[in-house]
């Protein structure tokens, strides 16, 4: 333990942040490091506890409790506070992959289980990690080099969303030929295309794909299995297929008016703003005035986004970046409790109410929270064009039925409507998309996610694998590249009949 005392000591202090007044100015990352001696103090606070739930990653009342990567979060917060990064880096990287990613977007499973934070506040284990390895990446630490040895063995990867990387990592590292094929023009699935640019500088991703490809893995982007390929001429070039294309299918919302001009899924939304950004060079200016956006210009426009998870987020802070006169978030589940609740103890994950950095600059720019809490979506109101004006809604009220089973009611006198220019519908996934599964005639559950052996990752077919969200269903960054660390390790007991990943 590095210092006994330190949780007693120094205050939790997290990474600083541009203020919203400046961050919305561009889309550059918003999060600044601190300096190495308030990092090492950061670190001391870690208790070293006999049982370190951070690093546990179970399942407590149907959520994680604890990092599922199983890092081995003691231990490198007292390598940090000994100022030791090059040995807390080696220390992480033996369970992680990609600590730059997790380190920006993750919402932090360590820390809600720390019982530092039991007794007062968590210890900053997320922004720890993710010095550690910046610090790595500047003092050239991270180099995976190509095998000295190969296999044989040829796997194909579908996907490089964070499970393909992952999956394509350490199968790489064990010394099969691994091939990513991805549909987009660029590598790194929803850490791209998914996730806005503040959030996640896909310069980080570029970074991280460099490095893979020198250790010997292979890219194909606009590459679309089952369309520009087909499944069974990779089944017949590789030994083994590994699934990994996410659960891509959204939830629509079936109201009246869906088919007005001016609704949009979430993801293609981020998509086309992500791609713009990297094609314009990172340059904010000419990214708000461009005019070859599907949706047009968001100057002016009153944007309305339906979905109150993290896309939705997202969501707003990209239409306030583009100029949008005002957001509003509507939300179907009722506003979350400020604190925990008696039926929520540690080290549950905490079910509190969340203002993440969209939220903030809503609040900052047009002066209230832009959520709608207990609220739904009833009909899309077009104009004589056929183009969006407003949305109905109507608020409602949660009862449980005799069964236990609870429900949303709708409640009489409280329909309202909103004008809105652009609808961004965030409402969550379905699963898989049925043309990959149904190319490769897998199995799928009655959720639309790939089916595999009980706790395990290969398919109906003995050739195919899955992982990451295509596996588990809609889930986070952290999760993916557990499942794709997982898998690799199933992969390599199949083709040579024991694993040491």
């Amino acid at each position: 333990m590095g210092k006994p005392t330190g949780f007693m000591e120094y205050d939790r202090h997290e990474t600083d942040l541009i203020q919203p007044s400046e961050r919305i100015k561009n889309f550059d990352e918003f999060h600044r490091s601190l300096p190495v001696a308030e990092r090492q103090k950061q670190a001391a606070r870690c208790m070293s506890c006999g049982v370190p739930f951070c690093q546990a990653g179970v399942m407590i009342s149907g959520m994680a409790s604890g990092c599922p990567l199983h890092n081995l979060v003691p231990e490198t917060n007292e390598l940090v506070y000994q100022g030791n990064f090059k040995e807390a880096y080696r220390r992480l990287s033996k369970t992680h992959s990609f600590p730059e990613f997790t380190g920006r977007v993750c919402p932090a499973l360590c820390e809600a289980a720390c019982t530092c934070g039991h007794i007062a506040e968590a210890v900053t284990t997320k922004d720890n990690e993710k010095d550690i390895i910046e610090y790595a990446f500047e003092h050239g630490l991270v180099d995976e080099g190509e095998p000295k040895v190969r296999t044989g063995k040829k796997v194909a990867v579908i996907g490089s969303g964070p499970s393909g990387l992952a999956c394509a990592q350490l199968l790489n590292r064990r010394g099969h030929s691994v091939t990513v094929f991805e549909r987009s023009d660029r590598p790194g699935g929803l850490l791209r295309y998914g996730i806005p640019n503040m959030k996640l500088d896909k310069r980080v991703v570029d970074r991280r794909i460099d490095i893979m490809k020198k250790s010997g893995i292979e890219f194909k982007c606009n590459t679309n299995v089952g369309t520009d390929i087909s499944a069974k001429e990779l089944e017949d070039a590789f030994d083994r297929v590994i699934l990994c294309c996410g659960a891509s299918k959204p939830r629509d919302i079936n109201a009246p008016g869906r088919d007005a001009d001016g609704i949009m899924f979430a993801v293609p939304f981020l998509k086309e703003v992500s791609k713009k950004v990297m094609d314009l060079g990172y340059d904010y200016a000419k990214v708000k005035t461009s005019k070859d956006f599907s949706f047009g210009s968001l100057s002016g426009k009153r944007v309305v986004v339906i979905g109150g998870g993290d896309t939705g987020n997202d969501c707003v802070g990209t239409a306030i970046r583009l100029g949008a006169a005002g957001v509003t978030q509507i939300e179907m589940m009722p506003k979350a409790p400020e604190e925990r609740t008696a039926s929520n103890p540690w080290p549950e994950w905490p079910k509190v109410l969340k203002t993440d950095y969209g939220q903030e600059e809503a609040i900052y720019l047009f002066g209230k929270d832009p959520r709608i809490f207990s609220t739904t979506v009833t009909e899309f109101v077009k104009d004589d064009a056929g183009k969006l004006a407003a949305v109905k809604t109507v608020q409602l009220e949660r009862k449980t039925g005799k069964d236990g089973r609870f429900s949303f009611e709708p409640v009489k006198g409280t329909e309202d409507e909103l004008p809105a220019d652009l609808v961004l519908i965030a409402a969550g996934f379905l699963g898989s998309e049925e043309y990959v599964t149904s190319a490769f005639d897998v199995k799928v559950n009655a959720r639309g996610n790939v089916d595999t052996e009980t706790e395990g990752y290969q398919t109906s077919k003995e050739k195919i694998f899955a992982a990451g969200d295509m596996h588990r269903g809609q889930s986070l960054v952290v999760w993916a590249i557990a499942e794709g660390r997982a898998a690799a390790a199933a992969v390599d007991v199949s083709l040579v009949g024991y694993t040491n990943i």
